[in-house]
């Protein structure tokens, strides 16, 4: 029986309907829709806790300053909150955008495709990917709406717009954008990338990779992830979006 209109419970486990919109992945799940963050260690909302494939789960109403509130203000849509690395971890997440839809397996999910390797860093996934011939790793972040690639060599990529973005704990801010042509694994894809504010960019680079996949590159519109098996599985090339994750 479904929990909520859109919502199916399956043997397989629970699909949920999922919204595309400005850059960034919206699931209508458990009780509200919420921003599907691979990014952000920490799960948090109006709500005090989150019922995934039969899993209860305790929410924080806030995360480095940020309230449900805020969170709207800067996605441009009225959220509940967010679902970070500490609930999406726990599962196998199939993030199918063609089909507007995002399932949540306890369980494995057998999937077609090429398998990307993963690491982590505080639960946020990295991959590892080619760009101008260099290998480089990168968090793979579905709460940003863009890509973020530090390196100065930026600058000799085709420009794009100009894009308003925003971090947990710093806040919005904005960047030049360039198209940058990216593998990861035998597949190639173009991604919009900007910069990192400075004094962000060496946050994240003292401790792990600086550069970040964001959800605007032209990649998979289905993506099956497992942090926990150190994988992630792209196919059937579509629309545009990265997908979600779990160490």
């Amino acid at each position: 029986m479904p929990e909520r209109q859109g919502h199916v419970q399956t043997a397989r486990g629970l699909t949920c309907p999922l919204i595309f919109e400005r850059g960034h992945l919206f699931a209508t799940a458990g009780n509200g829709t919420f921003l599907l963050d691979t990014g952000a260690p920490v799960s948090f909302g109006r709500v005090s806790a989150v019922t995934l494939d039969g899993q209860r789960f305790t929410v924080a109403p806030t995360y480095l300053g940020l309230t449900k509130e805020v969170l709207s203000s800067h996605v441009g849509r009225d959220v509940d909150g967010l679902l970070g690395a500490d609930i999406l971890n726990q599962f196998d997440t199939l993030i199918d955008v063609g089909h507007s839809r995002v399932l949540f397996s306890e369980g494995p999910v057998e999937f077609g495709g090429e398998e990307l390797a993963l690491d982590d860093f505080m639960g946020i996934p990295i991959l590892t990917a080619t760009i101008a011939g260099d290998s480089v790793r990168m968090f793979f972040d579905t709460g940003a709406q863009i890509s973020y690639f530090q390196r100065s060599s930026l600058a000799t990529f085709p420009l794009d717009e100009h894009v308003t973005d925003f971090y947990p704990g710093f806040g919005q801010f904005s960047t030049d954008t360039r198209r940058v042509s990216i593998q990861l694994g035998r597949t190639r894809v173009e991604l919009q990338c900007g910069q990192l504010p400075e004094l962000l960019g060496m946050t994240l680079a003292s401790d792990a990779p600086e550069h970040v996949v964001g959800d605007r590159g032209d990649t998979s519109s289905i993506l099956r992830g497992n942090v926990r098996d150190e994988g992630l599985v792209p196919a059937e090339r579509r629309a545009a979006v990265q997908g979600a994750c779990r160490p």
